[in-house]
């Protein structure tokens, strides 16, 4: 078994490609039919916890609205978050 060893540019170049690669899937994803989605859709789309979710919001990764009990998220944003572009990723 031999040893490899992976430099910087290396894993810049896996960075990119996985970006790459998580574009092409999105861009393949039927947008939903509605433009806001509930904590339960949220968490099932992106596959993580209620705690998870929570920490997204509370850091404010995850913008949302509140109306009564109820938390809405935009898709668009969760698309964002996906793709790494809003900040705490």
């Amino acid at each position: 078994m031999g040893v490899e060893i992976l430099t910087r540019e290396d894993l810049q170049s896996f960075r990119i490609q996985l970006l790459n690669e998580l574009k092409q899937f999105l861009g393949t994803m039927a947008v939903p039919a509605k433009q806001w989605l509930r904590s339960r859709e949220v968490r099932r789309l992106l596959k993580i916890s209620p705690a998870t979710l929570q920490k997204l919001r509370i850091n404010g990764t995850l913008q949302y609205s509140k109306v009564g009990n109820i938390m809405y998220y935009k898709y668009e944003d969760i698309i964002k978050v996906l793709e790494g572009k809003m900040t705490g990723i």
